[in-house]
């Protein structure tokens, strides 16, 4: 399953690189495709993935904010 959010505060492949490595560790999330223009982010899982914790973790990569898309 795939899910949609929108990623704010990115400004470089650094940003993409550091919330891509984050999200990915989330338990249960298989890939992470994150796109800078936009800040487009989509996550696949096999089941549901909690929103707090893909919330925490694109806090923990750095000043950005995280809001499903």
């Amino acid at each position: 399953m795939q899910s949609n959010y929108t990623v704010t505060g990115m400004t470089c492949g650094h940003c993409v690189a550091h919330v891509t490595e984050e999200v990915q560790a989330v338990p249960g999330v298989s890939e992470v495709q994150v796109t800078l223009e936009g800040g487009r982010m989509v996550v696949t899982s096999e089941a549901p993935v909690d929103f707090d914790a893909v919330k925490e973790a694109v806090a923990e990569a750095g000043e950005y904010a995280v809001v499903p898309a």
